[in-house]
């Protein structure tokens, strides 16, 4: 433990109060005489966080020893906790807790812990000139085997960094705050620690431990007492002290900071034994046995002291929604299992807009610079931190002048001090108000102009803990590009990088460097690019994907993917080499994902990953249904290491990608991670346009089948119809057909097209349908006058409306025989084919469009309609093509028709739609009558 004491070393003695923190500053300056000034100042600030430790976490009797040999400066921190060991933190520039260690691990020439039989010391020792290599390393305690695991599925390590330093700011200021705190730790602390219920890890010492004798403390040194064999069942005397502050007990206060220590080694301890290849981890976590009320009351007394740091009751900012949401996660999880509750990944718990982060990776400035959407990103302080090149033309800046800058200088001047407050109150308060909702507000553009935007605030952690804000703008209009002067050089440059990147370890980072490996990457981003180009179906964008992906990254390619009603599907396995047959029996439906399903698969598919797998178990070894599938096509295809990726899009999971390599020379490796992770992303986004586009036209399609009618069943009249969406858009359209009984028995039929592919033509179809119906209705005229009345109405209600439309009806006694009379306004004239195969268009009574000119006459033509044929009224969607006049384009309908005379109407009409609707780039709407005595 570095050199020993000598004799007659000056020490002092202090208690566990914040004001003896400086008094330990104090006593090793004036200990230190004749040492250079900026050594002594290197002591003082050590031994300074040391002695913080020693109150915040051991909360016994704290020595101090200075002393100087042959020009070197020696400091001794004891305390009387010796069983317990100190919580490691990782190196967080920004990090506002748990840097006491980390500042003598890198000022210290030397430093180091021991634990003896009364007593754990702390040392470092400083030495002239530049610092010397560490020549000890800390001590720590492991834990008993007293404990129980606990799984943690999917934790984003980043998240957890700045759940775990804000909950520690949390303690230390409620603390402080706390009154009478000093003579409470003082009086029986100590026997408190012994409520969590095993050994665990403390920053400066934590656990029960041996009871000092504070007897006779004004002045005279106590001595060290032997240790209390056991604390269980033993509380502390509270008497005469404040019972609680701001809600919380002090005993409740020491309870938590202790189990707070323990729950910081645990995880650290299990982080060390994982090597993160994702943004995730999952986590085997031993924590002591019977510690669930301990995790319970350190819950309660962080919801106490944020609720009193939102009140402005402490000095520190309360916890931002995402962290609290992960942070109660947390310590649920941790509660209810060893309580013998079952897990539930963090990726799985669904939250209002706000609570957790946009992705689960941490944030990487580099990912503003990639997004193809104007991004923006600031940091807890309203500043501008990263921008990319998209943002920056759009609001007329280059990007290296806006890094740097407040937000506000993006924003119309009145709308400054809304956004101050709003933000502040953010953070004053972690109530979130926008986060996570797109907002149409104006942006300032550099020339003073407003730019209309749409705004989407989310928020991303980076693994110091900072929280970062991450703004996406889309232009509601084109700003106009001003004109520039000649002179003006200015060019786009690179956003700011990032203080932080994905680590590989807890001590390293990385970043994706792609100019390294242009050549391999870019060309295989292009390809996905071009493969994803043109499809509009789901399925089809990942066949297409996966072959891209076999060209030039993996030798096969799996793809599954969640339909609509959440159930798994594999849609594709592709191979590199064509001639490698892949059985059907690996696609379709796969067995279902819950959160208690093991395996690589379906980790990913609940939020973890890009994974890196280089060890494949034999299928005999599956931990699940949907894994023992997984190995199945492994051993068939081979496989020597493979990536798991998430297709996420959104903070939604749509599916997984498989990428497999079979050789031994060319594995996957962690460094391919990254670039892997942001191809996926890419894929994701296409996968998720290809189903955003297959919902909205279904979403239209179910519309346009709502707004039309059941057909009704009249007798010896047989019907049917069928709607066809165009191929090509994903609008409602103003296509429609009707048939329905008129009061005096007659049946009408109608077939009609309104201009447009939008849903102000499906409004105005709608009610030209309801208009037609009534007026057909209420006088039961001929279809010209019918249709006349129809056209007067629709110049005085819409006088801008067009459409075309053929209005019949079918008379005739119940056997027969029946007759046709029609009336067409612009519309293709009906399609009549005998049972014989003989055809003709019903090409009499023929009118303008509605909404041309209401004054001219309409007439009304009448056609036999024979026994078993067939009337087919159908919109110009069926036959009109590019190249095609429409003289051919009726024959070859006609055609068709006559080699179908026969087939059921339902066959019959299937038949149309699948010759002529392949394709099509418009609404096909069609109705076949047929009369069968």
């Amino acid at each position: 433990m570095g050199s020993p004491s000598p004799p007659g070393a000056p020490s002092r003695r202090l208690s566990p109060t914040a004001a003896n923190v400086a008094v330990a500053r104090r006593f090793v300056r004036s200990a230190l005489s004749g040492v250079p000034p900026d050594m002594v100042d290197t002591a003082e600030l050590l031994v300074g966080e040391l002695v913080t430790n020693a109150v915040m976490h051991a909360r016994t009797e704290i020595e101090t020893r200075a002393w100087v040999t042959e020009g070197r400066v020696h400091v001794r921190v004891s305390d009387l906790r010796p069983d317990r060991g100190l919580v490691p933190h990782d190196r967080h520039p920004y990090a506002c807790t748990g840097r006491g260690l980390a500042l003598v691990e890198e000022l210290a020439t030397s430093h180091g812990a021991h634990s003896g039989e009364d007593r754990k010391t702390v040392w470092f020792e400083l030495w002239p000139g530049a610092p010397a290599p560490p020549t000890s390393a800390w001590e720590t305690v492991a834990p008993s085997d007293d404990t129980v695991s606990v799984a943690l599925s999917d934790v984003p390590y980043a998240l957890y960094w700045a759940a775990q330093q804000q909950w520690e700011g949390l303690l230390r200021e409620l603390f402080l705050a706390l009154p009478a705190a000093v003579g409470a730790v003082a009086n029986g602390a100590g026997r408190v620690a012994a409520r969590v219920g095993a050994e665990g890890a403390g920053a400066g010492g934590l656990g029960a431990g041996p009871e000092p004798d504070w007897a006779g403390w004004g002045g005279v040194e106590p001595g060290w007492a032997g240790p209390e064999p056991d604390w269980a069942g033993v509380e502390p005397d509270w008497a005469g002290v404040e019972p609680d502050w701001a809600g919380v007990s002090l005993e409740d206060l020491v309870v938590a900071q202790d189990m707070s220590n323990v729950i910081c080694a645990s995880m650290t301890a299990a982080v060390e034994q994982e090597t993160p290849d994702s943004s995730t981890l999952s986590l085997l976590v031993a924590f002591p046995k019977g510690a669930a009320p301990a995790v319970r009351t350190l819950r309660r007394v962080l919801d106490e002291a944020d609720a009193a740091a939102q009140q402005g009751s402490l000095l520190v900012l309360p916890s931002l929604p995402q962290i609290r949401a992960f942070q109660n996660w947390l310590l649920d999880q941790i509660a209810d299992q060893l309580e013998g509750g079952r897990p539930t990944a963090w990726t799985l718990v669904r939250g209002a807009p706000g609570d957790t982060p946009t992705d689960l990776a941490p944030w990487d400035a580099s990912e503003v610079e990639a997004s193809t959407v104007p991004t923006i990103a600031a940091d807890d302080r309203n500043r501008i931190i990263g921008v990319n090149a998209s943002a920056a033309s759009l609001l007329g800046w280059d990007a290296h002048d806006l890094v740097g800058k407040r937000l506000t200088v993006l924003m119309p001047e009145h709308l400054r001090g809304r956004h101050t407050a709003a933000f502040t109150s953010l953070l004053l308060t972690g109530v979130p108000r926008i986060l996570g909702r797109s907002i149409p507000v104006p942006a300032l553009h550099r020339d003073g102009r407003v730019v209309p935007v749409r705004l989407r605030i989310e928020t991303q952690e980076s693994i110091d803990g900072r929280t970062v804000f991450v703004a996406q703008l889309t232009a509601r209009t084109a700003p106009s590009a001003p004109s520039r002067d000649p002179s003006d050089r200015r060019h786009t440059t690179r956003p700011a990088p990032g203080p932080v990147h994905l680590p590989t370890t807890r001590k390293k980072t990385r970043k994706a460097n792609f100019d390294r490996s242009a050549p391999e990457w870019l060309p295989l981003f292009a390809e996905t690019g071009r493969a994803m180009a043109g499809a509009h179906d789901v399925e089809d964008v990942l066949r297409r994907v996966c072959h891209a992906l076999t060209q030039g990254l993996a030798d096969w390619c799996a793809a599954d993917l969640f339909d609509e009603a959440g159930q798994l599907k594999r849609v594709c396995v592709v191979h590199r080499d064509p001639r490698v047959q892949v059985s059907g029996d690996h696609l379709g439906m796969l067995s279902p994902v819950s959160e208690a399903t093991q395996g690589s698969l379906p980790r990913v598919l609940r939020g973890a990953g890009p994974l890196l797998l280089t060890l494949t178990p034999p299928r005999g070894q599956a931990q699940s249904p949907l894994e023992a599938r997984q190995l199945e096509l492994v051993e068939e295809l081979g496989g020597r290491s493979a990536v798991v990726a998430p297709l996420r899009a959104h903070r939604e999971i749509l599916g997984a990608l498989t990428l497999v390599r079979v050789r031994d020379e060319q594995p996957f490796t962690r460094d391919d991670i990254p670039k892997i992770g942001d191809l996926v992303r890419s894929i994701a986004l296409g996968v998720d346009s290809a189903r955003l586009h297959r919902h909205i036209r279904s979403t239209a399609e179910e519309l346009q089948r709502a707004l039309l009618p059941e057909l009704p069943r009249i007798g010896q009249l047989e019907m049917a119809a069928r709607y066809v969406p165009s191929s090509t858009t994903a609008e409602v359209g103003g296509d429609w057909y009707d048939a329905f009984t008129l009061p005096g028995g007659d049946t009408a039929i109608v077939i009609g097209d309104v201009s447009g592919h939008d849903l102000r033509a499906a409004v105005a179809m709608s009610a030209l349908r309801n208009m037609l119906r009534g007026l057909a209705v209420d006088g039961e005229e001929p279809p010209g006058d019918v249709l006349r009345r129809l056209d007067l109405a629709t110049h005085t209600l819409d006088p801008h409306a067009t459409a075309t439309c053929v209005y019949a009806l079918i008379k005739g006694q119940e056997g027969g025989p029946w007759d046709l009379y029609h009336s067409s306004a612009g519309h293709l004239p009906p399609l009549l084919v005998t049972r014989d195969g003989e055809t003709r268009y019903l090409d009499t009574g023929r009118g303008m469009l509605i909404g041309m000119d209401p004054g001219l006459p309409r007439h009304s033509a009448c056609d036999a309609l024979p026994p078993h044929s067939t009337l087919l009224l159908f919109t110009d969607g069926l036959i009109e093509r590019r190249g095609e006049s429409l003289d051919d384009a009726m024959a070859r309908l006609s055609r068709h028709v006559a080699a179908h005379a026969r087939a059921p109407l339902d066959v019959f009409c299937d038949e149309l739609i699948i010759k002529f609707g392949a394709d099509n780039t418009d609404d096909i709407a069609l109705l076949a009558l047929r009369p069968t005595p």
